[in-house]
């Protein structure tokens, strides 16, 4: 299936300035620009387009640790380096994410272009560790879309199609200062547990899940209050079979104020 595109254009709501706030207190340098330049705001928020329906590109259900990369967010034929710039991350959310996630930050910290945006796109993870890494977002004042670089865009201009966030991913999501869930994506819950590898009373391995016994759902719940969404999501979650994923609908995204479809 091919993903639809659009052609950038300018005209979008202006991104709250809680945004574009510049967090020292993590890493002790400017992470990221500040985002108040009107001009800058326009090619953001025109690239991403998030009022208008985008194609959603089907992906394997198994994929590799997540990975980041800054991409830009405009024609670089006309802006060259000083394109908007944000961080585009992909994949499974692992142990090491987190703190991959921050070394990828203060490795690109002097960027003067690059903003406090993610654009995720995950099947899910370790629950702990998606919660760390949507720590870190907060940290930073970064917003996070679901959304993925396509692979298909033409060269030199950027172009974005609905993502995943599926599973331990909506625990990174919910850490977000500001959260974007463009109608063609798809955000997902269920059970959380864990697979766990042993060795039975007659030497056979064995291979089972193990389910929470509450501790992790309490923290999944002052969590997610603390960030400003509903802890009722992690009951829902909670009561969904581990073996599907529940895809929320608008109503529910609002309900449990997950996220906006724009800014």
């Amino acid at each position: 299936m091919r993903a639809k595109r659009y052609p950038a254009v300018v005209g979008c709501a202006a991104i709250p300035k809680a945004l574009g706030q510049v967090m020292k207190q993590r890493t002790g340098w400017d992470v990221f620009a500040d985002l108040l330049d009107t001009k800058v705001i326009h090619r953001i928020c025109a690239v991403l387009l998030l009022c208008a329906g985008w194609g959603f590109v089907p992906r394997a259900a198994h994929a590799d640790p997540m990975t980041f990369q800054i991409v830009s967010v405009s024609d670089s034929g006309r802006c060259g380096r000083y394109c908007p710039a944000v961080i585009a991350a992909e994949g499974e959310i692992t142990d090491e994410t987190p703190e991959q996630f921050l070394e990828f930050v203060q490795e690109n910290v002097n960027q003067a272009s690059l903003h406090a945006v993610v654009f995720l796109d995950s099947p899910g993870g370790k629950v702990a560790a998606s919660m760390q890494l949507g720590r870190e977002f907060r940290h930073l004042g970064a917003a996070a879309i679901v959304a993925r670089v396509d692979p298909d865009g033409r060269r030199g201009v950027s172009s974005f199609v609905g993502a995943r966030c599926l599973s331990a991913c909506v625990y990174a999501l919910i850490g977000a200062k500001k959260r974007v869930i463009p109608p063609e994506s798809l955000v997902g819950i269920h059970r959380m547990f864990a697979y766990v590898d042993s060795v039975d009373a007659r030497g056979d391995a064995e291979h089972y899940r193990l389910y929470d016994n509450g501790t992790m759902r309490a923290a999944l719940s002052h969590y997610t209050g603390m960030m400003g969404v509903s802890p009722e999501l992690i009951y829902r979650a909670e009561h969904i079979s581990s073996d599907r994923i529940h895809i929320l609908t608008r109503k529910e995204i609002a309900r449990y104020r997950l996220g906006s479809s724009q800014f």
